[in-house]
C-alpha cells in the first residue's frame, strides 16, 4: 500500500520505518528541511536501537522516502498517518492538538480519491470527530474516512512492539475504513498480531486509559516503598508477591525515582483534564500525577539525608540522566528534579548518562559532564544512579571506590545487592529495601521516640 507519514518525530519515524520493512511504500513528511536532508543521508535525530539500520535499509531499497512536499505525498496515499507532537499545554495541562489541527487542514487540501486519514498522535477523545469536521470544512468534496490508530511503543524497545504488538486498535466510524487498515496490518498476520475493532472514541480513550493505569501502578509500588522503608519490609519481594498474581503481572512494579518521559506525564494530565470536562473526574489519576511529582523530588532529599544532611561544596556523581535506558530522551526525566534539588543545596554534579548528555546539557548547563561512569565518579563524595543502563549493572566497585573521596552509594533503582556494595567499602542506600542492623535499630528507636 502506499502509506504517507506526517510528522517524523520518535512515533513517525519508527512507524514510517516499520510499514516501509512490512513492503509497503512510505514517504515520510516533515516541514523541517535541514531534518529531511539529515534523514535522507541517514542521520537518525533520535536515539533507538536499531532504527538507523531500519531506515538506511528501506531507503536503499526505495520503500522509505523523506520530503517536505506534503500535497504529492498526500494525493498519491491510500492511507495517511498524522504522527505530530501532542505536548502538555502550557497554563492547564491539556494536549496541546495545534500541530494536529494543522495537518488535518493540510490534508484537506491535497486529497484525491478515497483516502483514509488515521490519527497515530495520541489525542483526546473526540479528536477524531474535530479532524474529520475540520477537512469537510476545508475540503468539502474529500471523500475520506478518518481512523485513530493509537500507537503503544516503549522508548528503547519501539521496533519489536511495532512489529511483534500485544495488540493493534483501531477505531472507526466508517465500515470503508475497515479494509484499509487491515491491509496496512496484514504482514503481521503471521506474527498474529491481534487486531481490536472499535468505536473511534473508544480508540481513543484505550491510549490514554492503558498509560494511565501503567503509571498507577508505577505509583503505588513507589508508595509501597516508603512504607517498607518504614516497617523494615522488602520493596522487591513485595512486588514479587503482588506479580505473581496473574491478575497483577509483575511489570510496572519497580520502585525507584518515580516515572518520566514523552507519554506518562503528558498524557496523565491529559486524561485527568478530559474527565474534569465531563464531569467525570479521575481522581485516582490526579492523586497519580501529584504523587509521581512529590515523588521526584522527595529522591533529592533522600540522596541529601544518605549523604549526611548536608551536600553544600560537596561533589555528587550522577550515573543516568535519561527517563529510562535505551533511549536519549530528557523529557521529565526524574533526574532533572534530583539534580536540581541537589544544586539547590550546594552540590557540585558530575554526571555521566551513555546517551543523553547532549540533550541533558541545556537542561542541565551547570553540571560537569564526565567520559564515563568512573570519571564521573572522580573525587566525589557520592554517587547516584539515577537510570539503570546496562554500563551501569556491573560496575567494577572496588575501583569506583578507590576513585572517590566519600563512600555514600545511593542506588535510586534497586541495581545492586546490599552486600557487595557494603562489601567494596561504601555506605549503600537503596530504595524500600532493609537497611543495615545498625541502621534499623536507629530508625526503630526514633520511631519509638
Amino acid at each position: 500500500m502506499r502509506i504517507t507519514m506526517i510528522g517524523t518525530g520518535y512515533v513517525g519515524l519508527v512507524s514510517g520505518a516499520c510499514f516501509a520493512d512490512f513492503g509497503h511504500s512510505v514517504t515520510c513528511v516533515d516541514l523541517n528541511q535541514a531534518k529531511i536532508e539529515a534523514l535522507r543521508e541517514g542521520k537518525i535525530p533520535i536515539f533507538e536501537p536499531g532504527l538507523d539500520q531500519l531506515v538506511t535499509s528501506n531507503v536503499k531499497d526505495e520503500r522509505l522516502l523523506f520530503t517536505t512536499e506534503l500535497e504529492p505525498a498526500v494525493a498519491d496515499a491510500d492511507v495517511v498517518f498524522i504522527a505530530v507532537g501532542t505536548p502538555s499545554r502550557r497554563g492547564d495541562g491539556h494536549a496541546d492538538l495545534s500541530y494536529v489541527y494543522a495537518a488535518a487542514a493540510s490534508i484537506a487540501k491535497a486529497l484525491s480519491g478515497f483516502t483514509v486519514v488515521v490519527t497515530k498522535s495520541t489525542v483526546p477523545v473526540g479528536t477524531g470527530d474535530e479532524i474529520e469536521r475540520i477537512i469537510k470544512e476545508v475540503n468539502p468534496l474529500a471523500d475520506f474516512v478518518v481512523v485513530s490508530n493509537p500507537e503503544f511503543l516503549r522508548e528503547g524497545a519501539a521496533i519489536n512492539d511495532f512489529k511483534l504488538p500485544d495488540r493493534i486498535v483501531i477505531g472507526i466510524e466508517d465500515e470503508r475504513a475497515r479494509l484499509p487498515m487491515t491491509e496496512v496490518y496484514r504482514p503481521l498476520y503471521l506474527n498474529q498480531g491481534p487486531l481490536m475493532f472499535t468505536g473511534r472514541r473508544t480508540a481513543e480513550l484505550i491510549k490514554y486509559a492503558a498509560n494511565a493505569f501503567l503509571a498507577m501502578k508505577i505509583t503505588f509500588i513507589n508508595e509501597m516503598a516508603d512504607l517498607c522503608e518504614k516497617t523494615g519490609a522488602n520493596v522487591q519481594d513485595v512486588a514479587r508477591g503482588m506479580g505473581l498474581d496473574n491478575r497483577i503481572g509483575t511489570k510496572f512494579l519497580n520502585a525507584g525515582p518515580g516515572y518520566g518521559g514523552s507519554c506518562f506525564p503528558k498524557d496523565t494530565s491529559a486524561l485527568a483534564k478530559t474527565g474534569q470536562d465531563y464531569d467525570a473526574p479521575l481522581r485516582l489519576v490526579e492523586t497519580t500525577i501529584a504523587v509521581n511529582e512529590g515523588r521526584k523530588r522527595a529522591m533529592g532529599r533522600k540522596v541529601i539525608q544518605a549523604m549526611g544532611g548536608d551536600v553544600r561544596g560537596k561533589t555528587v556523581a550522577v550515573l543516568g540522566l535519561t527517563f529510562k535506558p535505551n533511549t536519549d530522551d530528557m523529557r521529565d526525566a526524574p533526574s532533572l528534579a534530583v539534580v536540581q534539588a541537589l544544586e539547590d543545596a550546594g552540590a557540585v554534579i558530575r554526571a555521566f548518562d551513555p546517551e543523553g548528555m547532549e540533550a541533558a546539557r541545556p537542561l542541565m548547563p551547570n553540571l560537569h559532564y564526565a567520559k564515563d561512569a568512573y570519571d564521573a565518579a572522580k573525587g566525589s563524595e557520592g554517587i547516584v544512579l539515577v537510570t539503570e543502563w546496562s554500563a551501569f549493572r556491573s560496575l567494577d566497585l572496588d575501583r569506583l571506590r578507590k576513585t572517590m573521596g566519600g563512600s555514600a552509594f545511593i542506588d535510586l533503582r534497586n541495581v545492586y545487592r546490599r552486600k557487595e556494595v557494603e562489601g567494596a567499602g561504601f555506605n549503600y542506600t537503596s530504595v524500600g529495601r532493609p537497611e543495615t542492623s545498625s541502621q534499623r535499630s536507629s530508625s526503630t528507636a526514633n520511631a519509638a521516640e
